[in-house]
């Protein structure tokens, strides 16, 4: 396949990391906009979407090249309704938060059941093993780890223990790869913040309101 690599040089080198089935062409560009058309391309991998989500028009203009796109902080359902996909829905979720990119196994959300044999046929084609949750703000992964973190924040606010027994007593206890913090360093502050505002604002849950020292480590940023 000739594909199309929308991202950042960190999320680039988790894909990179992560490998793509042999015999593909790769065309990495940092920006939609560096891209004069779409049409030679056989999939776009954005990367950044969740950053870009107006990128969505363009999209829209191309229905016949497939987009796994980085959806943790919006849903297909809504890009869905902010955006004229007049001659089909191409875009499909996927949980390309720093971090998680090189994930073993690909987190991903389709609209519908017709985009689910096209996912399989791609996900094979690249040599990708995936697993499918609902079309949600957040997806399953995101939401999980950025509500630990945003815990861990609230743990270290009110003084109950220090940012890096948070993190030991994670690791060790949990068998946690990363303790919280060393997690909201690798996904990064911003993301972090933003997906949980996002989940929040989508779902009304306190469990996903902003920690006052998360909000205060993302004002700083």
């Amino acid at each position: 396949m000739n594909i199309l690599v929308i991202a950042d040089a960190q999320r680039f080198d988790e894909l990179q990391q992560k490998g793509l089935a042999k015999h593909h062409e790769v065309h990495w560009k940092t920006s939609l906009e560096e891209v004069l058309s779409l049409k030679v391309f056989d999939l776009v991998l954005d990367l950044i979407f969740d950053d870009r989500p107006e990128h969505a028009a363009v999209y829209a203009k191309n229905p016949a090249i497939p987009v796994l796109a980085g959806m943790a902080k919006t849903s297909l359902s809504e890009i869905m309704s902010q955006y004229a996909f007049e001659q089909g829905f191409n875009i499909m979720g996927c949980n390309f938060l720093p971090g998680f990119v090189n994930m073993a196994v690909t987190e991903v959300t389709v609209m519908d059941e017709g985009q689910k044999q096209t996912l399989d046929s791609l996900m094979y084609q690249l040599g990708w093993e995936y697993a499918l949750v609902a079309d949600a703000t957040g997806m399953v992964t995101p939401r999980v780890v950025c509500m630990i973190i945003n815990e861990a924040y609230l743990t270290a606010q009110e003084g109950t223990a220090s940012i890096e027994d948070i993190d030991t007593s994670m690791r060790l206890g949990t068998n946690y790869p990363y303790g919280p913090f060393e997690w909201s360093e690798k996904i990064g502050i911003r993301h972090v913040y933003e997906v949980l505002k996002a989940v929040h604002d989508a779902t009304g849950d306190d469990r996903y309101e902003v920690a006052a020292l998360l909000q205060t480590a993302y004002e700083a940023i």
